[in-house]
């Protein structure tokens, strides 16, 4: 089956990966697959880097089933993979029941811990040295606003970022395209898309931040594309230093006093 998409979204595509040298030959990518319009998104679009590369590599989709409810049924993911070629499975992982006994914890950050960490866990298993999630443009500014708001620090995610403790490369593909550009190519191409099991999905910090930024443009159009270009390390210019010790001020101060 011959692959494609619209110029614009595979220029964005392939500018990431050769950009931030995403994928190698020899590699084995193991991609985690959601079921959701971004993981569908990337599988395919992965799918199609492979058919197009001149270089080889390998690509193999996991699954995390988080058993929120018994209603996760994500079929249709193992079809879709099946029709790429690449090879799908789902594991359980009760993330339900730990996030149920440590009530005191954020769910969200205890819930990305251990999918992190059962995806890591079966790329050593199945021997990928990659693993790939779907975050989008949209995801890394929501990202950079959220790190300023709750803990005053700039931040965002890499497109490309080495884990030593697990040997494994994470990768993110899409970071040059944006969520709208996804939504349209996965409703034309008449994705099945599988439904979040979370119980708090569109609820969380993430979903107002977005709604924020989105408020923010209407009123002060370019917000987004400023706050975008704010996560490159040049768009530092002045800031504050880092504040001093006591020890580190006490000559000044008794210079002073």
């Amino acid at each position: 089956m011959k692959l494609t998409l619209p110029k614009h979204l595979f220029s964005k595509l392939v500018r990431a990966v050769v950009e931030f040298e995403l994928i190698s030959a020899g590699d084995k990518i193991l991609i985690g697959v959601s079921g959701g319009k971004d993981s569908l998104f990337l599988t395919y679009a992965l799918a199609l880097l492979r058919q197009r590369f001149k270089i080889k590599f390998e690509l193999a989709a996991l699954t995390i089933n988080p058993m929120f409810n018994n209603n996760f049924n994500v079929d249709s993911v193992n079809s879709f993979c099946k029709s790429l070629d690449i090879d799908h499975i789902v594991q359980e992982v009760d993330i339900a029941g730990v996030i149920a006994s440590q009530q005191n914890k954020k769910p969200c950050f205890t819930c990305a811990y251990f999918r992190r960490a059962a995806v890591n866990r079966y790329a050593n298993e199945i021997g990928a040295n990659k693993v790939a999630y779907a975050h989008h443009h949209d995801d890394a500014v929501e990202t950079f606003l959220m790190s300023l708001l709750s803990s005053g620090q700039i931040n965002t995610f890499m497109p490309k970022t080495y884990l030593d403790r697990s040997n494994i490369t994470v990768i993110r593909p899409l970071v040059y395209l944006r969520e709208k550009e996804i939504i349209d190519f996965v409703r034309e191409s008449n994705f099945n898309v599988v439904k979040s099991p979370c119980p708090i999905d569109g609820k969380t910090n993430r979903q107002t931040t977005k709604e924020l930024i989105a408020s923010l443009n209407k009123q002060f159009p370019g917000v987004f594309d400023h706050l975008s270009s704010a996560i490159r390390q040049n768009a530092v210019h002045e800031l504050w230093q880092p504040p001093k010790t006591t020890a580190q001020m006490r000559e000044t101060y008794f210079n002073y006093l």
